[in-house]
C-alpha cells in the first residue's frame, strides 16, 4: 500500500510519493525519502506536486544513500535553494498510479468509505489508514462522535472493500478493554 496523504476532493485525490529531507552537497542536489515499493520509481511519475497542488517539482534520480534518494530538482542550482525545499511533501494525482493488485488498496481510496457491519449496520466513515508497524488499521469516526475507533485492516475483520459502492465491510472484534472495566467496577477498598 501506498502511504496516506490525500485531499478527499474527487478526483482531484493525491498520494503521498515521499519528503525532501534536506540538502545533498553544494551543487543543489536534495535527499528523497520515498515511500514508493521501489525507491526508484518516484522519478518516474512525472511531476510531483506539493499538497495542495501549488508548486511542482521534477525529480531526476542521481544515487541512493542509506538515508534516501540523491535526486536533481528541475530549477535548482545551488544549495541554498535545495535547503528551502527541506520538508516539502511530494504527491501524485491518484490516477498517475498504477492500479493495485487484487486485494490490495491504496490508502486514498480506503479513506472516505462508510463502514458497516455484515448486518448493514453504519459504524462512520474511514478518516485515516493508520500503520505502526504490525500492519494496516482503518480509523472510523461514526457520525456526530468525537471519539474514533480503530480496525485491524486483516481478512477476520474486512470482509469486503466495494470501492464503487463506497463501502467497507467490517466485522467488528469482541474485545474488551481492561481499562474501561476497572473504571466502571466499584472499589471493594
Amino acid at each position: 500500500m501506498t502511504q496516506n496523504g490525500s485531499d478527499e476532493t474527487g478526483d482531484h485525490r493525491r498520494v503521498l510519493l515521499g519528503h525532501i529531507a534536506g540538502a545533498h552537497g553544494i551543487r543543489g542536489a536534495v535527499l528523497v525519502r520515498s515511500y514508493t515499493a521501489e525507491a526508484e520509481a518516484i522519478a518516474g511519475y512525472g511531476p510531483l506536486e506539493t499538497e495542495a497542488g501549488d508548486a511542482r517539482y521534477v525529480l531526476r534520480v542521481e544515487g541512493a544513500t542509506a538515508k534516501g534518494l540523491i535526486c536533481r530538482v528541475d530549477g535548482v542550482a545551488d544549495r541554498t535553494a535545495a535547503e528551502a525545499l527541506k520538508g516539502v511533501a511530494l504527491y501524485v494525482a491518484r490516477d498517475r498510479l498504477p492500479p493495485p493488485d487484487e486485494g490490495e488498496y491504496y490508502h486514498a481510496d480506503l479513506i472516505g468509505l462508510q463502514a458497516v457491519t455484515e448486518a448493514g449496520a453504519p459504524l462512520g466513515a474511514v478518516v485515516a489508514v493508520l500503520n505502526y508497524g504490525a500492519g494496516d488499521i482503518l480509523e472510523v469516526r461514526a457520525e456526530g462522535a468525537k471519539r474514533t475507533e480503530l480496525y485491524p485492516m486483516t481478512e477476520a475483520v474486512v470482509r469486503r472493500v466495494d470501492l464503487a459502492g463506497g463501502s467497507v465491510v467490517l466485522a467488528p472484534p469482541e474485545e474488551v478493554d481492561a481499562g474501561d472495566q476497572a473504571a466502571a467496577e466499584p472499589d471493594d477498598a
